[in-house]
Formats: structure tokens, sequence, C-alpha cells
């Protein structure tokens, strides 16, 4: 099979369970782990790429146009992963992806089944997409791809049954939804919540659904009628990630103040509830096969491993502060402006490191489209634009998406002409000088 080599080489050295340990390399925020039956990780992040690591060596899958938000493996040697440029993705090769399909909004989940042999989608756009795969997973068989359509609002999470004969979608409708994978038909209304759903574990084999919502509910449902098992919000919102062992029985259920909870769902108890980051979201979790270590990812650029049992000896995620998230009114506003609107994105020194956009290094006078370190969109490869105030202002004033439609950069304006102004001040000193790191 075309590219399996490289995947089987990453298979040879997993990191082992039990050891705390943490993954570095992205030049952005974690949005998903998916981790094989063997072991391997993956990650998708903000930097608009995948990475599956060897140990803690990184290779990389470069295909995305924006943020990925979710990776899932279809075989150890094949991946799936989508994002916010809308494409569902299937990667027989790390460098030669193919598109499954498109939405009309950014994907933000996936389930895979072997029995259905179809990958589905979650947007938010309100579509559920059902991709059939060949035989080998190497791409779309002849069976037609259908979107399901009856959510009001984006389409959250999305689950197989074990059979691959049901699909359960929640959205931020607030309701979770059964379908019939062969026909797409809308088998049956499981939970109307009344808050936005966000996440979904499915366990056939003891009868129950657990949800977790934008207002901090996580809740465990009867999978035949949605009626209340247990329930075990506590006052934190909003539930951002859930992970789920089959072996050991334990849900791990990540929110938006850093706390990762574990449940015990055998004796329907909560054994763990740990302050995993001091501050921001967890909105990725993952448990190793065996169930002992529980990834998880946040607004770092790390993702992080802990032991089950011993969490709190390892200590949080690093407290340091993500510069998009200091204290405004300690700087001066065109610094304000930098590092709320494009520090996630850009650094300032003289690599791009491997942020979802190029360096701002010498930006000035510079022809957009040309930093070596960086893979542009067709957009810009070739682009007539130089990088200057008037340039700098005008991408601001209309937007990316209307300066250079078809670029990767989020669509974002700077409404206030003093605004603009003063970023492109600070634009002028700081990319000539280095002065900060992002």
């Amino acid at each position: 099979m075309r590219g399996a080599l490289p995947l089987v080489f990453l298979l040879a050295a997993p990191v082992q369970a039990q050891d705390f340990f943490t993954l570095q390399g992205h030049g952005g925020p974690i949005m998903d782990i998916a981790v094989s039956p063997s072991g391997q990780i993956a990650t998708a992040s903000f930097d608009n790429a995948v990475g599956v690591w060897d140990g803690t060596t990184p290779l990389w899958y470069d295909g995305h146009k924006a943020a990925v938000n979710v990776a899932a493996f279809w075989t150890e040697e094949i991946l799936v992963s989508a994002g916010d440029d809308f494409d569902v993705l299937i990667w027989t090769d790390p460098q030669s992806p193919q598109r499954l399909g498109q939405h009309q909004g950014k994907v933000i989940a996936l389930s895979v089944s072997q029995s259905a042999r179809r990958v589905a989608s979650a947007s938010w756009d309100g579509t559920i997409g059902l991709w059939p795969l060949s035989p080998d997973g190497a791409g779309l068989d002849n069976a037609t791809p259908m979107l399901l359509t009856g959510h009001k609002q984006g389409v959250n999470d999305v689950v197989f049954s074990d059979d691959g004969q049901r699909l359960y979608s929640a959205s931020t409708d607030g309701t979770i939804r059964v379908w019939d994978v062969s026909s797409g038909a809308e088998s049956q209304l499981l939970v109307s919540h009344g808050f936005g759903v966000n996440e979904l574990i499915l366990n056939e084999a003891d009868g129950w659904l657990a949800y977790g919502a934008v207002d901090g509910s996580t809740r465990f449902v009867d999978l035949q009628t949605g009626g209340l098992i247990r329930d075990f919000t506590l006052k934190r919102r909003p539930i951002l990630s859930l992970a789920f062992d089959p072996t050991s029985g334990q849900l791990a259920v990540g929110d938006g103040d850093g706390y990762i909870m574990i449940v015990d769902t055998r004796q329907m108890k909560i054994t763990r509830d740990f302050r995993a980051a001091a501050r921001g979201p967890i909105w990725a979790l993952a448990f190793s096969p065996d169930g002992l270590n529980i990834h998880a990812g946040g607004i770092e650029n790390t993702m992080y491993s802990w032991p089950v049992d011993t969490m709190t000896e390892h200590g949080q995620m690093s407290a340091q502060t993500r510069s998009f998230l200091e204290n405004p009114d300690l700087l001066e506003n065109g610094e304000r402006q930098f590092k709320r609107k494009c520090s996630i994105c850009h650094t300032l020194t003289a690599s791009s490191a491997r942020r979802a956009g190029p360096t701002l290094h010498n930006l000035f006078g510079r022809q957009a489209g040309t930093v070596a370190d960086y893979t542009y969109s067709q957009t810009l490869i070739g682009s007539d634009i130089v990088w200057s105030a008037a340039t700098i202002n005008a991408l601001f004033d209309q937007g990316p998406d209307h300066y250079i439609p078809g670029t990767k950069m989020p669509m974002q304006r700077i409404a206030g002409q003093q605004d603009r102004d003063d970023l492109i001040d600070y634009l002028r000193r700081a990319t000539a000088t280095e002065e900060g790191q992002e």
C-alpha cells in the first residue's frame, strides 16, 4: 500500500503507558487526540497539521488549509482528519491526502465504522456527512455519499453503533438524534437537553450513552428511551471533551475550566477530579489502549499524558500565559491588537515555528507568499501583494476573506482606524527587531 511504510515505522516505538510524558512540536493548541489499538498517537492542531508520533518524534501530515479539529484512525496505517477548511481528508500517504468529502462549514468531529465501511463527519453547517470507503480504505467506493439533515444548528459530535447500522449525533440545537445509516433517515429524537450538546460516548454493552453539554452537564441516559440514568454535573462549563476506556469502565470529562474528571461507570461515581490546566480549556482527551494513561490537550502547543492513578503527582499543564491571553490593560494598543488577533498564528522570530501562518519577521517590503518555511495556499503563491502600511491596513479593513479570497487566514476585521494604525506601528517595530517570541 502506498505510504504504509512511514506509518509502520512509527508504530515501532510507542510511548509506554503508566509514565508521565509530553509530546511537543506543534505550533498551535491541540484540538484532538486519536489513539490506535496499538497505542499510536495522532494529534490534531490549530497549526493546520496532524502529528503522528514515534515516541516523541512527530511525522507531520500537512494538507489542511486551516485548523485541524479532529483525527481518527481508520486502520493502523490509514488516518482520517477534518477541520476548519470544511474538508474531510483520508491519508494513506502522509504527503498525499485524498478528499473524502467537503462540508459548507467547519468539521468538528468524526466517527469511523469498519462494519458500515463509512466515515461520519459532524459539521457546523448543520449536516452530517456519510462517506463510504472502498474495501482497502484507500478512498471512496462506488456507493453514494450522503449528507444527513435534520438538526436545526451545527452538529458537534457523531458516533456509530457497534454494528454500524445506527449513528448518534449531538448538536448545538440541544438534541441527540439517532439515524439509520443505510437510508440516512432520522429514526429517533433521543434527547432534548435545552442547551447545546458538545460530546457523546456510546456504550452499547452497558446500555448507556453519556453526553457533555454547554451548560456543564455530564449525563448518562438510557440508549433505548433517553431516560436519565445518572447526572455528574458540577459547577463548571462547558464540557468540551469526553473519552472512554471500555476495559476499566473509566469515563474522562474535560471542561472549559481546565479540569479532568474521571468517572467509574461501573460504580457510577467520581474517582478523580484533577485541575489539569490552571488556565484554559481541555479540548482533547483520549485513553491509552490499556486505560492506564489519559492523554490531554488544550490551549498549549503540547499534549500531556498522565497516569490515571497518579495524576496529581505530576503537576498541571504549564502555567505560562499564552500571549493572546495576556492582560490587555498592561499592553500598548498596537501590541494588544497583535497579541489578541495575530500571535496565535504568527511568530515575530525568523522561523515560522509550525504556526498556522508564516513568520512576520521582516514583514515590511516582503512579497506575500514568499516565506520559505511555510506552505501557502495557491491564492498567495505568485501574489503581487507587497506588505506595507497600506496593504496591511486594507487587509484588516476589508478582512482577509475579501482582500485575499481563498487565503488560509481566518475571517476577521479590525474595524477601528486607530486600532489598525496602532497595529501597523507596532508591527513595523516588532517585525524588524524581534520584540517578542509570538
